[in-house]
C-alpha cells in the first residue's frame, strides 16, 4: 500500500460549527492597538481579533502541539511579542495538558516552541515591562501525579533557556503570579498543593501559600503565615498587586477562614475585608483577582459571577456578562474601560468598563463529550457542550452557512450522551451531570425529565446512589429495536416505554470500591457535583449485527460482555494496568464477536495510549497501538460500517486511521486542527468529530479512504469512487475576490455573516467564515490522485449515461471560468457543480436580471452519469455516479426533466441573441477602424456613410440588449431589453425544484418571439447594410469587413 500520508494530509475538514464559545483562562490584548486582542482556548488554541472582538481567527494552528492554553502575555515594550504556556490551571475532570511555552515574535503570525514541556499546566505568564526577555511562567505542573517540572521559572534570554526560582515540592505548583509595573523585581506568587484522581479532588496542603520576590526572583519571602492572614491549611490562592498603589496587594484564598485579602504594606500585614462566599465558591476552579492600574481602590473578583468594588474590596457589585464562571481579565493600563474577559463560555471584550461585551457567538471552540447523527436529510448532528446546552446542527442548511438560526437544544445538559430515535427523529434522548436524563420531542419543544433514580445526588459521594452515575453516562438505542432505550450506572438499565421506567439487566458491571466512592474535595471545601461519581458503567454498546450481544466497560476498568440480551453476564476485562477508563466500547458493524476498545489512565497520570481488540467475545484481547505516540491517550475507536477493518481513533491531539484493522496507524492533517477528539461517528460517506475545543468538524466523503488499500500505487492517476450527489439549490453565492483579507457580508436566514478571503493551502484562496459554520460542498464531490511528475494537463469530463459529453473542465484551460483540476502530484478534490456549459455572454454590459438568473448552464437531471481522469491527454481512471434529486421534495423525474429542456431553450434562445449582437458589435469595431482608414485617405463621404451604418448597427442591438446597463441599480433608470428579460426568466424557471408554470411557457414563447424578430432585424440589417458598404469600399481598395 502506497504511505497513506499522501492522502491523509490532504484532507479537507470543513468546520460544521457551532459557532458558540468554548471555556476560556486566558486573555491578553495588545497595549497600543485598542482593536487588537487574544485569547486562548482551555482546548482550542490561541485567537486574535483586529476589531475589538467582533470576530476571531485562530493563530496557532500549523503552529502547536497541543491546544489547551492556559496563560497569555503580551510584551509592553514590543506588542509584536507574545508568550504562551500551555495547559489551562483549572484542573477540571476533563481537563486537557499543555506542552510547554510558546512564543510568538511577529503579532502572532508565527510561532516556536521554547520547552517547559513536562510543566503541563501553566497558570500565568508574565513579561518585564521594558524587556520582552525577561519572562516568568507560574507552572502548576502535574494536574493527576507528581513532578518536579512546577513552580515559577524565569527566563531571561526570551525563553532559550529556563531556571527554576521557585518551587516548593512535587505535589505543589504555582497558580498565580503577579509583577508589580512599577518596579518589575516585585512578583508575588501563589503556590497551590493539589491534586486529582479519577475518583477525587483534593485542594489544599501544607505546600499551598504566598510568597514575594524584590530582586526579580533571585530569592523569595514566604508571607503565607503573615499577621492578619488565616492560620491552617489553604487551598488555591489568587494574588493581585495594584499598579496605582504598589504597596497595596490582594490575596483571594480558599481556607477555613478564608475570603478576600488586602495588604497596604507589601504584604508585611493583612486584613480580610471580605468573608462573602459568592467570592470563593467551587475555590479549586476560581479564585481570581485582579487589580485596577488606575484606581487602587477598585478591583475584581472572578468566580461563578463577575464581581466589582470600588470601595478598596469591602463591597461587591455583579457585573453582567454573556456567560458565567469567570476565570481571567485583562484591563489597559492606561485606559480601564478597555478590557477582555474570559468565561466558560469563551472570551468578551469591552470598552466601556464592562457596561457591555462583545459576543461569544463567533467563536468555534465549543467543547463536545459525544456526537450522533440521525436519519434526517439533510441528517443533523447532536452533542451536549461543556458549560452550556445540548445541541443540534444541521450538516447542510439552505441558507448557505449553518448559522445559529439552523441550530437548538435538545434536553438534558452540558455533559450527555444523545440518542435519537431512527423513525422518529422528533424524538431525543439527552442526559446531563447528577444523572439527569430527559426525553425531548421536537414537535413540542417540550422536554419530560425520565431520569432512572430522581434523587437529586448533588453535594453527596457516590456512594450515597441507588444507581451510581457518571458525569458522562452512556445513553444507546438499539440499533435493532428503537424501543429499546439502554442507560449505564454501576448496573445497565433498559427501558422499552421511552424512559417511562427502568429495570435492571445486569448485576453491578464495576468493582465499586468503597474507597473509591467517598465525597470528593477537601480537605477544605467538598466538591460533588458528579464529576468524581466513580465505579460506574462508562461505555457501552449492541452489535450492530446481532441483537442481545451487549458490551459494558466500567470507568474502574472492568469490560462484561451479555450473549443473551442481559441475562447472563461474562467478566472480559484484558489485561490493562489497573483502574484503565474504558471510554468506549465499539461493537464492530461487520462481526458480532468483534469488538474494539478505547481506554484512557490520564487522570493516573499515565498518558500512554489504550486500545484494544477481540474476535471471540472478548475471551482474549490484543493491543492495537502501533503507530500512535506514547504519550498521546486514546478517547475513542470506530470502525467503519463499509469496509471492514478500516478505523479511526480519536487521541488528545487528533485523529489516526488504520488501514489493516489496527496493526499500524496513521495520523490525519491535512486542515485538522490539533485537538481532543472525545468521539467520532460515521454517517454514510461522511466521517464527523466531536472535539473538546473547536466544535464539530466533518470530511465529507470518505471514499478515497475506503479505497486506498486497493489502488495501483504505480499508476499514473487514480479517480477514486464517486458518492452519490443531490441536487441541492445553491444558496446565496459569496462576492468573488481573490485578494486576501478582504471580506464581505452576505445574508443568511436573516442574520449578516461575513467571510473573509484566506489563503487555501494549496496556492490559491478561500472563503473562512466568521460566525457561523461550513457548508458541505454543492455538487459532485470527485476525488483523485496524480501520480505523474509535473503533468501538462489534467482534465475531468463528465458525460451522460448514453456517453454524451456534458462539459470537459482542463487544468490548463486558460479561457475557462471558475474552478479547474489541480496538476499537482498528489490527492485532490474537485467540485462539479452538475451544470451544464454556460451559455454565450456580453462583456461591457450587466444582465440586469432581478429574478436571478444568467447566462449559467442547468444543473443536469437526476439520473446515472461519468466521470473521467485523463492526464497528459490519457485516460487513466473512469467512475460511474448518480445524481439524486432532494429527498425532501415532491417534484417527479419528469417535472424536473421539463424544467431542464426549458431552461436549456432559454440558454440557447439567450447564447443567439448574444452572439448575434456581438458579431453586429465586432462589426462596427471594424467600421469605426476604417472609418479612420478612409479619413486617412480623404475619402470623408465614404466614411460618414460607414458611421451611419454603425449607428443603425447600434440603434438594431439596443432593441436586443440595454448597453447602459453598467451598475447594480441602471436598470431603474434604463428599462431592460431582452437579454436581460430571459436571463430573469432563467431565474424564475431554476428558482426550485419544480415543474415550470404555464406562464413561464407563456412568457418563454413571448420573448423569443421579442428576440426573433430582434435578431431577423439585426441580421438583414447586416446583410444589406454591410454588403453594400462592403462594395463601395472594396471600390476605395481598402479591403472589405466582415
Amino acid at each position: 500500500m502506497r504511505d497513506p500520508q499522501e492522502l491523509l494530509g490532504s484532507t479537507r475538514w470543513r468546520l460544521a460549527g457551532p459557532y458558540r464559545g468554548g471555556r476560556v483562562v486566558a486573555v491578553a490584548a495588545d497595549p497600543v492597538d485598542p482593536l487588537t486582542f487574544y485569547f486562548g482556548a482551555c482546548a482550542g488554541g490561541v485567537w486574535k481579533s483586529t476589531d475589538a472582538g467582533a470576530t476571531w481567527r485562530n493563530i496557532s494552528d500549523g503552529f502547536f502541539k497541543t491546544a489547551s492554553v492556559g496563560a497569555i502575555a503580551v510584551s509592553e515594550a514590543d506588542p509584536n511579542v507574545i508568550y504562551v504556556g500551555m495547559g489551562e490551571s483549572c484542573i477540571r475532570g476533563n481537563v486537557s495538558h499543555g506542552d510547554g511555552v510558546y512564543r510568538s515574535d511577529d503579532a502572532g503570525a508565527t510561532w516556536r516552541h521554547l520547552g517547559l514541556a513536562e510543566t503541563r499546566h501553566i497558570a500565568r505568564v508574565r513579561i518585564h515591562p521594558k524587556n520582552p526577555d525577561l519572562v516568568y511562567v507560574a507552572a502548576f505542573g502535574h494536574a493527576f501525579g507528581p513532578n518536579e517540572e512546577r513552580g515559577v521559572f524565569r527566563s531571561k534570554d526570551g525563553g532559550q533557556t529556563w531556571e527554576k526560582v521557585l518551587y516548593r515540592d512535587e505535589n505543589t505548583g504555582a497558580c498565580d503570579l503577579s509583577m508589580d509595573p512599577n518596579n518589575p523585581r516585585v512578583l508575588y506568587a501563589a503556590m497551590w498543593e493539589a491534586r486529582r484522581s479519577p475518583w477525587s479532588l483534593v485542594s489544599g496542603g501544607e505546600g499551598s501559600g504566598i510568597f514575594k520576590t524584590t530582586d526579580g526572583g533571585d530569592t523569595w519571602v514566604e508571607l503565607t503565615n503573615n499577621p492578619g492572614l488565616p492560620q491552617g491549611l489553604k487551598g488555591r490562592i489568587g494574588v493581585a498587586v495594584s499598579p496605582a498603589k504598589p504597596d497595596r496587594v490582594w490575596a483571594l484564598i480558599e481556607a477555613k477562614d478564608g475570603g478576600l485579602f488586602r495588604s497596604d504594606d507589601g504584604g508585611a500585614t493583612w486584613t480580610r475585608l471580605s468573608d462573602n462566599p459568592e467570592l470563593r465558591q467551587r475555590p479549586w476552579y476560581y479564585m481570581h483577582v485582579f487589580a485596577d492600574p488606575v484606581n487602587p481602590d477598585v478591583v475584581y473578583v472572578l468566580n461563578l459571577r463577575f464581581w466589582k468594588s470600588t470601595d478598596g474590596g469591602a463591597t461587591y457589585i455583579g457585573i453582567p456578562t454573556p456567560h458565567g464562571d469567570h476565570h481571567d481579565l485583562w484591563i489597559d493600563p492606561k485606559n480601564p474601560k478597555r478590557m477582555i474577559h474570559g468565561n466558560d463560555g469563551g472570551a468578551c471584550v469591552s470598552l466601556d468598563g464592562g457596561v457591555t461585551w462583545s459576543s461569544i457567538y463567533n467563536q468555534p471552540t465549543a467543547q463536545f463529550y459525544h456526537v450522533t447523527t440521525d436519519t434526517q436529510f439533510p441528517y443533523r448532528i447532536y452533542g451536549a457542550q461543556q458549560d452550556n446546552t445540548t445541541l443540534s446542527i444541521p450538516s447542510y442548511s439552505d441558507r448557505g452557512v449553518i448559522s445559529a438560526d439552523d441550530t437548538y437544544p435538545v434536553g438534558g445538559g452540558e455533559s450527555g450522551y444523545i440518542a435519537v430515535r431512527p423513525d422518529d427523529p422528533n424524538i431525543v434522548y439527552a442526559g446531563s451531570y447528577a444523572s439527569r436524563m430527559t426525553r425531548y420531542d421536537h414537535r413540542s419543544r417540550q422536554e419530560v425529565d425520565i431520569t432512572v433514580w430522581p434523587d437529586d445526588p448533588i453535594g453527596y459521594g457516590a456512594e450515597s446512589m441507588k444507581y451510581r452515575v457518571q458525569w458522562t453516562f452512556p445513553i444507546h438505542l438499539s440499533p435493532h429495536d428503537p424501543n429499546v432505550l439502554y442507560v449505564g450506572a454501576n448496573h445497565l438499565l433498559r427501558s422499552t416505554d421511552g424512559g417511562q421506567s427502568f429495570e435492571e439487566i445486569s448485576p453491578d458491571l464495576t468493582r465499586g470500591e468503597p474507597e473509591t466512592l467517598k465525597p470528593s474535595g477537601g480537605p477544605i471545601t467538598k466538591d460533588n457535583v458528579s464529576t468524581e461519581f466513580y465505579g460506574t458503567i462508562f461505555a457501552f454498546a449492541e452489535s450492530p449485527v446481532q441483537q442481545g450481544v451487549l458490551w459494558a466497560g466500567s470507568d474502574d476498568g472492568l469490560i462484561h460482555v451479555s450473549r443473551d440480551n442481559g441475562k447472563t453476564w461474562e467478566n472480559v476485562t484484558p489485561d490493562l494496568p489497573e483502574w484503565a477508563l474504558i471510554s468506549i466500547i465499539e461493537a464492530s458493524p461487520h462481526d458480532a464477536a468483534t469488538a474494539y476498545v478505547a481506554a484512557t489512565r490520564y487522570k493516573l497520570d499515565d498518558f500512554r495510549p489504550y486500545l484494544l481488540k477481540t474476535n471471540d467475545y472478548g475471551k482474549t484481547w490484543q493491543p492495537i497501538t502501533n503507530g500512535i505516540p506514547e504519550d498521546d491517550f486514546t478517547r475513542v475507536i470506530r470502525e467503519d460500517p463499509v469496509r471492514r477493518g478500516l478505523l479511526y481513533c480519536g487521541t488528545e491531539t487528533g485523529l489516526y486511521v488504520s488501514f489493516d484493522d489496527g496493526a499500524n496507524w496513521h495520523r490525519v492533517t491535512g486542515n485538522l486542527p490539533v485537538v481532543p477528539i472525545h468521539d467520532l461517528v460515521i454517517h454514510d460517506t461522511d466521517l464527523i468529530l466531536a472535539t473538546h475545543g473547536r466544535s464539530f468538524w466533518v470530511l465529507d466523503d470518505l471514499s478515497a479512504l475506503r479505497a486506498w488499500p486497493d489502488i495501483d500505487p504505480d499508476a499514473p492517476g487514480t479517480l477514486f469512487p464517486v458518492r452519490p450527489a443531490y441536487r441541492l439549490m445553491e444558496p446565496r453565492r459569496w462576492p468573488e475576490s481573490k485578494t486576501v483579507g478582504y471580506k464581505s457580508y452576505v445574508t443568511a436566514g436573516g442574520n449578516q455573516v461575513l467571510g473573509e478571503i484566506v489563503p487555501d493551502g494549496e496556492g490559491g484562496t478561500r472563503v473562512e467564515l466568521r460566525g457561523a459554520g461550513e457548508n458541505p460542498p454543492v455538487g459532485v464531490l470527485v476525488q483523485y490522485r496524480v501520480g505523474v511528475e509535473n503533468p501538462k494537463s489534467v482534465a475531468l469530463s463528465f458525460y451522460t449515461a448514453d456517453g454524451q459529453l456534458i462539459k470537459r473542465i482542463a487544468s490548463d484551460d486558460e479561457k475557462a471560468k471558475g474552478p479547474k483540476p489541480k496538476a499537482t502530484p498528489g490527492v485532490h478534490r474537485f467540485v462539479w457543480d452538475m451544470r451544464y456549459p454556460d451559455g454565450v455572454d456580453l462583456e461591457g454590459v450587466r444582465l440586469a436580471a432581478y429574478w436571478g438568473g444568467g447566462v449559467i448552464g442547468p444543473k443536469a437531471v437526476p439520473g446515472t452519469y461519468e466521470v473521467r481522469l485523463e492526464i497528459d491527454g490519457q485516460e487513466v481512471g473512469s467512475q460511474q455516479f448518480e445524481i439524486r434529486k432532494d429527498p425532501r421534495i415532491s417534484a417527479t423525474q419528469e417535472d424536473l426533466q421539463a424544467q431542464f429542456d426549458l431552461l436549456m431553450a432559454i440558454q440557447a434562445k439567450l447564447s443567439s441573441v448574444h452572439e448575434t449582437v456581438l458579431r453586429s458589435q465586432r462589426l462596427r469595431e471594424q467600421i469605426a477602424a476604417w472609418q479612420e482608414r478612409l479619413r486617412a485617405s480623404g475619402q470623408e463621404a465614404l466614411a460618414e456613410e460607414a458611421g451611419k451604418v454603425a449607428e443603425k448597427l447600434a440603434e438594431a442591438e439596443n432593441y436586443l440588449v440595454e448597453w447602459r446597463h453598467k451598475g447594480g441599480a441602471d436598470a431603474f433608470n434604463y428599462p431592460p431589453k431582452v437579454n436581460s428579460k430571459l436571463a430573469s426568466l432563467q431565474g424564475t424557471v431554476s428558482y426550485a425544484d419544480a415543474r415550470p408554470t404555464q406562464q413561464a411557457y407563456g412568457v418563454f414563447e413571448y420573448l423569443s418571439g421579442w428576440a426573433d424578430e430582434g435578431i431577423a432585424r439585426l441580421n438583414e440589417l447586416i446583410e444589406s447594410e454591410i454588403g453594400a458598404l462592403n462594395a463601395k469600399i472594396a471600390e476605395s481598395g481598402i479591403p472589405p469587413l466582415g
